[in-house]
């Protein structure tokens, strides 16, 4: 079970079948994560990619908080259709495009297609730091982030990355999320005087 901290469905719960092997992010590390979101995004105007959306935790807080253009993207056919039935339920189906696939799969077939401000990855903590890594430098180096975007990896806080993007880390108990520029763009003007 999780709740919509904020927006249209505050405080709503959402009960996912006990059957379900999933970790929502906790209420704690939610909470801070959409604070240091808000202070620079205007939510209403933002476009998201929520990789290993789960049972849709941040998918739905993204929506409850006014934003009209979410990506969701998940493996196991049971958690996304009840990501479909939750947004429809919540009104959120014309906000919230649920697409089910491997995620690293996703990212390959999908590069230079389409842009987003927030690309957030929540992979299983199982997952290999190398993977993370791939993550990552898929993300990055195929234009899923505008020029003005970030990408928000949530990892067990004994995890360190060490990456020239890498903008910032937080912990909130055992939990993380580290933040990511996108590439820079090279101007032609300065591989021209080299």
């Amino acid at each position: 079970m999780y709740r919509i901290i904020s927006g249209k469905w505050k405080a709503k719960k959402i009960a996912a079948p006990k059957n379900f092997d999933v970790r929502p992010t906790t209420d704690f590390a939610k909470e801070a994560l959409f604070s240091i979101l808000e202070n620079t995004y205007d939510m209403q105007s933002v476009s998201v990619l929520d990789l290993f959306a789960g049972i849709g935790s941040i998918s739905f807080e993204f929506a409850s908080r006014g934003c009209q253009d979410i990506t969701s993207v998940e493996m196991n056919p049971k958690h996304t259709s009840f990501l479909n039935s939750t947004a429809s339920e919540l009104g959120f189906s014309l906000q919230v495009n649920v697409q089910r696939g491997d995620v690293f799969d996703w990212l390959k077939k999908f590069r230079n297609k389409k842009s987003f401000e927030i690309v957030f990855s929540d992979a299983p903590f199982e997952v290999e730091e190398k993977k993370y890594q791939e993550i990552i430098s898929l993300v990055l180096n195929n234009k899923y982030l505008k020029e003005n975007g970030i990408l928000v990896i949530e990892h067990q806080s004994r995890m360190k990355f060490d990456h020239p993007n890498l903008i910032d880390t937080r912990k909130y108990g055992n939990v993380s999320f580290s933040f990511f520029e996108p590439n820079k763009e090279e101007t032609t003007e300065i591989q021209n005087q080299e």
